[in-house]
């Protein structure tokens, strides 16, 4: 099948995909909020008054639930490479995460604040070049959980986005040396044709 052809199936697909459908009912910027939400309401992970940072935040769908559930008490750094509309209660960085500049950024933005939540839905560019992608997905999830371990208060969370490939059970088992507990989710809300996983981990150890 042709480029041109996939690219049309794609978007068939999408234009009736429910939670696309449902997205734009309830005002949210993108299907990856119910993955949020999903996770959410199994694990707690956020609260009123909840700190936290959202690592490949654009177009914004994980922030406006964010924005939702901490209250006026809670606060939210958000960062990607790519512009986002604003969003309430959402401090944004543009820019590339892997930056030192970036990551200073962050850091002064903080103040020294520990955080009670690191996510990350960021994905690198895709080549096409299976093992290569995987590879920079694995980077950044690398990237995400250094982070998480410098931020997070003891008992904090950290959420992930990864995929299933070449590196990710060295990913998981690193998750494993750093927290007590590791999930692994494949929301209702994930497309099952995609190796995508959440990787949920709590309480540094």
């Amino acid at each position: 099948m042709s480029k041109v052809n996939n690219s049309k199936s794609w978007i068939k697909r999408h234009v009736k995909d429910p939670f696309v459908i449902q997205s734009q009912k309830d005002g949210y910027r993108s299907r990856a909020a119910y993955k949020l939400i999903e996770i959410d309401k199994k694990y707690h992970i956020i609260k009123t008054g909840t700190t936290a940072v959202d690592l490949g935040a654009a177009p914004g769908g994980w922030s406006q639930v964010l924005s939702k559930k901490i209250g006026a008490t809670g606060k939210v750094i958000a960062v990607d490479l790519l512009e986002m509309p604003p969003i309430g209660n959402i401090d944004f960085i543009q820019g590339d995460f892997s930056e030192k500049k970036i990551l200073q950024d962050i850091e002064n933005k903080l103040k020294s604040t520990e955080l009670d939540l690191v996510i990350s839905d960021m994905a690198p560019n895709i080549s096409g070049i299976k093992m290569v992608d995987q590879q920079k997905a694995i980077y950044l999830n690398e990237l995400a959980l250094e982070f998480a371990k410098n931020h997070l208060k003891q008992n904090g969370f950290f959420l992930v986005k990864s995929f299933v490939g070449v590196n990710f059970d060295e990913f998981l088992a690193e998750l494993k040396i750093s927290f007590k507990k590791v999930f692994k989710i494949k929301p209702d809300s994930s497309r099952s044709r995609s190796s995508e996983i959440f990787l949920l981990a709590h309480e540094l150890k």
